[in-house]
C-alpha cells in the first residue's frame, strides 16, 4: 500500500487521560448505552497481558493495520513497535478504528524493546520460517512477546540475537512464508483461544476509562465541560 494515500495515518502512542480513572468513569459512564457498557466489561474480562506483539520495522501501512487489528480482535493489549527511519503509518480502511482500543509503545531500537518486556517477565520469540518452537508451544513460555520482521528483509539481526529464540508456523505447500500480518493472526488466535483474561482489577480500572473515552466522540472535550460544570468532588465522591 502507498504510504501517500489519504486513508494513511501516524500512529500516536497513548496519552493520559485527562483525569483520575474513576472520575473519567462516573463522569463519562451515562452518556454510554448499557449495551456498550456491557461490551466494554465482556472486553476487559478477555483482555490479557499475557500476550504481546512486537513489529520490528515494518513499512507497509496495511500490513502494520492489519497486525493492529489482529491483535486488538484476539484481546491482545499491548503492541511494540521497533521503528527504523520511516514513520508508522497505518490505514483507516484497514485498521477500522482498532488503534483506539490498543496501548502503542514505540522503541527506537531491538535492544531497548527486548529489555523493557524482560524487565516484566516476557520471553521473547521471534517468528522465522525455520523456527526453533512449534507455535504450539509457545504457550508454556507466557507471558511472550511474538516478534514479527521487516517484510523484505525479516526480522533485524540485532532482535534475533536478543530474543530468546524463535518459532514457526507449520507450513503444509510449496510456499515457504507467509505474509506477516497473516503470520500474526494465525499465532495471535493460537496463543489466545480459549485462555481466560489475564488483568488486574487495577489495570481494568485504567483501561475502562480509556475504552470509555474512545466510545465517545470528542470525549476530552465533552469530559472538560463536565468538570467545569460540575465540582470534581461530586464526580469522584470525595
Amino acid at each position: 500500500m502507498r504510504r501517500d494515500l489519504p486513508e494513511v495515518f501516524e500512529i500516536n502512542t497513548h496519552s493520559t487521560l485527562p483525569a483520575s480513572d474513576r472520575t473519567v468513569v462516573k463522569a463519562l459512564r451515562p452518556l454510554l448505552t448499557d449495551d456498550r457498557l456491557d461490551r466494554i466489561e465482556k472486553v476487559l474480562a478477555l483482555r490479557t497481558r499475557s500476550v504481546a506483539v512486537v513489529v520490528d520495522g515494518l513499512i507497509d501501512p496495511h500490513n502494520v493495520s492489519a497486525v493492529m487489528r489482529s491483535a486488538e480482535a484476539f484481546g491482545v493489549q499491548e503492541l511494540h513497535v521497533i521503528e527504523n527511519a520511516e514513520t508508522l503509518l497505518a490505514s483507516s480502511r484497514v485498521a477500522k478504528g482498532s488503534e483506539r482500543w490498543l496501548e502503542v509503545t514505540r522503541h527506537s531500537d531491538p535492544i531497548g524493546c527486548v529489555k523493557a518486556l524482560r524487565v516484566r517477565g516476557f520471553s521473547v520469540y521471534v517468528a522465522d520460517a525455520n523456527g526453533q518452537l512449534a507455535l504450539d508451544e509457545l504457550g508454556t513460555h507466557k507471558p511472550v512477546a511474538v516478534c514479527f520482521g521487516n517484510e523484505h528483509e525479516g526480522p533485524s539481526a540485532a532482535l534475533r540475537a536478543m530474543a530468546d529464540g524463535t518459532f514457526a508456523i507449520p507450513m503444509r505447500g510449496f510456499v515457504e512464508s507467509l505474509n506477516v500480518s497473516v503470520a500474526a493472526a494465525i499465532t495471535l488466535y493460537t496463543l489466545t483461544q480459549g485462555k481466560s483474561g489475564t488483568l488486574s482489577e487495577r489495570d481494568k480500572d485504567a483501561l475502562r476509562a480509556r475504552f470509555i473515552m474512545a466510545s465517545l466522540p470528542r470525549a476530552r472535550e465533552v469530559l472538560q465541560e463536565l468538570l467545569n460544570r460540575i465540582e470534581d468532588n461530586d464526580l469522584t465522591g470525595k
